[in-house]
């Protein structure tokens, strides 16, 4: 296998299965996307010392050994922006689940399978905006315009830390989304620029400044809309044990919330769940302006399951907050439903007791809850960055699934310090077939 460094001779050291030990990694970088072994597995440097890297492998590792080549691409593990991300569905690391299965013919992921996110061959129908040759433009100005459904209009923006002026716009007409559509020019340095954006999970998109939110978020749900509602930008918790209807009530709202696109991201929960969303939600319809429209064509679905590697279920809920942010900067108010967040920090606790750290509470990691602050705070109302001045929204609505429906669990104690709104589940309720099983003694916002 060749390396990007052709200096560096880098092999694995030792594996265990989800973690692998590589040496001769001098000059790596925290959180760097590598490749593993000869199957090319994917995989994220998560520590370094020295010229030694433990690296944190998101495909099943059987069939490593000691001696295997590692890959280094120096970026780190980001994901493909721009038309194409309504309606498909993808796994925690945004490799498409439709065409993986069209590719292989299996019903299970091949190790190593490398499938861009973005179709590479699909022509899109793009406009330009009132922009030409000689305008001045800045990351975050709207360019144009690709109209991907008849629900969702993707408005291409300018990469957040570009700028220049424009020597080049394209003509309307049909692009895949690598062809060239825009050059600007600043200080003589010519750039050029495609539909296709791609951004690191782990850093939140800019913007230019959070604002208080002012819309409530609907639901459907009358208990939920009437006695403890949340707004458009905002984070709620739905704690409660198994069998209790935390999934109902999250499909719930990718159903009938009042939100212009929807992430649904299935973390570590059980595949019938995902595939129950796969085969309802195409079924589902929603009026627009007097026409019915599947609502299908306003979700994008991340389905990170239980019997795929634990260390993907972190990088499915990064991947789906942001692709949630990049619809919020396009003026979009977008609803993230995170299906569960217990199963998130579960993984932080195995990858944790892997790297030798000191357990905190229940042995899950010390740093927990500032993870779980790091991913909330990204929710919220925003004036976006660029022109036209436009507002968007990121709402989380996150599960956790807390063992023996206890509260008192760190999981869920940190995540009700940290949240706006609290919809809390009673096992009572719902064995007595009381849905959506809403405890009104124990919710609030």
């Amino acid at each position: 296998m060749k390396n990007v460094n052709p200096n560096l001779d880098m092999c694995l050291l030792c594996q265990d299965l989800v973690m692998v030990t590589a040496e001769r990694m001098a000059g790596s970088a925290m959180y760097e996307l590598v490749r593993v072994g000869y199957y090319e597995l994917v995989g994220e440097i998560i520590r370094l010392e020295g010229d030694m890297a433990t690296i944190q492998v998101y495909e099943e590792t059987s069939g490593v050994t000691v001696g295997d080549p590692v890959l280094r691409t120096g970026k780190p593990l980001s994901v493909e922006l721009g038309p194409g991300i309504m309606g498909s569905i993808f796994d925690g690391i945004q490799r498409p689940l439709k065409d993986i299965n069209e590719l292989t013919q299996s019903i299970y992921i091949p190790k190593g399978v490398n499938i861009p996110a973005l179709s590479k061959t699909t022509a899109w129908d793009f406009n330009p905006l009132n922009v030409k040759v000689g305008s001045h433009i800045t990351g975050g100005d709207l360019y144009g315009v690709v109209h991907e459904n008849t629900l969702v209009k993707h408005k291409l923006l300018v990469p957040p830390r570009a700028k220049g002026t424009i020597r080049y716009i394209a003509p309307p007409g049909n692009y895949t989304v690598e062809d060239v559509i825009l050059e600007t020019e600043f200080d003589g340095e010519v750039n050029k620029y495609t539909m296709l954006q791609v951004w690191p999970v782990r850093q939140p998109r800019p913007c230019t400044e959070k604002l208080p939110a002012n819309h409530p978020l609907l639901t459907g749900q009358r208990v939920l809309d009437s006695l403890f509602p949340c707004v458009q930008g905002g984070t709620t918790a739905i704690p409660g044990a198994f069998g209790c209807g935390k999934t109902v009530i999250s499909q719930a709202l990718s159903k009938y919330s009042n939100s212009d696109v929807i992430v649904y991201v299935g973390c570590g929960e059980r595949g019938n769940e995902m595939s129950e969303v796969l085969r309802d939600f195409p079924e589902l319809s929603v009026e627009i302006d007097g026409v019915t429209e599947s609502i299908m064509k306003r979700t994008a679905l991340v389905a990170n399951t239980s019997n795929m590697p634990v260390a993907a279920r972190e990088a499915s809920i990064y991947t789906g907050i942001t692709l949630s942010e990049y619809f919020r900067d396009m003026g979009y108010n977008v609803s993230m439903m995170a299906d569960s967040t217990s199963r998130w920090a579960e993984a932080l606790r195995e990858i944790s007791g892997r790297l030798a750290e000191m357990p905190a509470d229940s042995g899950y990691p010390a740093y927990l809850g500032a993870r779980l602050a790091s991913f909330y705070e990204r929710a919220g109302r925003v004036k976006c960055l660029g022109n036209p001045e436009r507002e968007g929204s990121v709402s989380i609505v996150g599960a956790v699934s807390p063992p023996g429906g206890d509260f008192s669990d760190p999981v869920t104690s940190a995540t009700l310090g940290i949240v706006q709104v609290f919809w809390g589940l009673d096992k009572k309720l719902a064995q007595r077939k009381h849905f959506p099983s809403i405890n009104w003694l124990i919710s609030y916002r």
